[in-house]
């Protein structure tokens, strides 16, 4: 029986639902974690709960971290890939206008939650010599008037960078994924010309995908642009 062990944080919906689809075809099990139990439940009816742990997560709480990791050993005894998936949106208004609180949530969440997960999910990946993976964003690759959310995106760059430079040697992969716009519940309206979240699932399960000794360092997905 294939026992490798998949972690998704934000698991809930959108990109972290369609790898938690395309891991469960993969044959992976799931550690699925997010702040909204009913929809992970959703999820874990969909795939059968034989193969699917939920756990009602914080990614701003260490404790809840930490609750996690305990959750996943304890049902599955091994974590092999984890996908700190989790963030938010900022705030219109640019520096000059925007909500300040919003910023506050964001960048907890985006930066600090991402630092979090990889705290508390390390020993376990060091045992296994698992794979890391980090959504980041074009956005934190590009420069945006007045966004927040960009620049905490280009932290999460920074945090991908340095963790493999951390990590070098020990084994753990660590890979950046960097999606343009994509069509999730992130948007209010539907973007046009957006990419689907199962295009972003794919990249994902492409870079767990090869052999121990590939390590896809980032992958950057854009929509094609419209035709002429």
């Amino acid at each position: 029986m294939n026992d490798r062990v998949f972690l998704i944080t934000g698991a809930s919906s959108g990109i972290g639902a369609a790898t938690a689809r395309a891991a469960h075809r993969h044959d992976y099990q799931l550690v699925l974690a997010a702040r909204s139990a009913d929809k992970l439940e959703a999820l874990a009816r969909e795939f059968g709960p034989e193969k699917v742990l939920t756990v009602s997560c914080d990614v701003t709480s260490m404790e809840d971290q930490r609750a996690m990791v305990e959750q996943a050993v304890e049902r599955f005894g091994r974590l092999d890939v984890v996908f700190a998936n989790a963030g938010r949106g900022g705030s219109p208004g640019g520096f000059s206008e925007a909500d300040h609180h919003a910023w506050r949530d964001m960048l907890l969440t985006n930066v600090y939650g991402v630092g979090l997960t990889i705290q508390a999910t390390l020993p376990e990946l060091r045992r296994s010599h698992g794979h890391i993976l980090l959504t980041g964003s074009a956005a934190g690759r590009a420069t945006i008037p007045g966004s927040m959310y960009s620049a905490s995106k280009w932290a999460v760059s920074g945090i991908g960078y340095n963790l493999r430079e951390e990590l070098r040697g020990s084994g753990i992969r660590v890979t950046l994924i960097e999606p343009g716009m994509v069509d999730t519940p992130f948007f209010d309206q539907v973007p046009e010309n957006a990419l689907e979240a199962r295009d972003i699932a794919n990249a994902v399960m492409y870079a767990v995908d090869q052999p121990a000794h590939v390590d896809v360092n980032e992958i950057l997905v854009r929509p094609t642009p419209p035709r002429d």
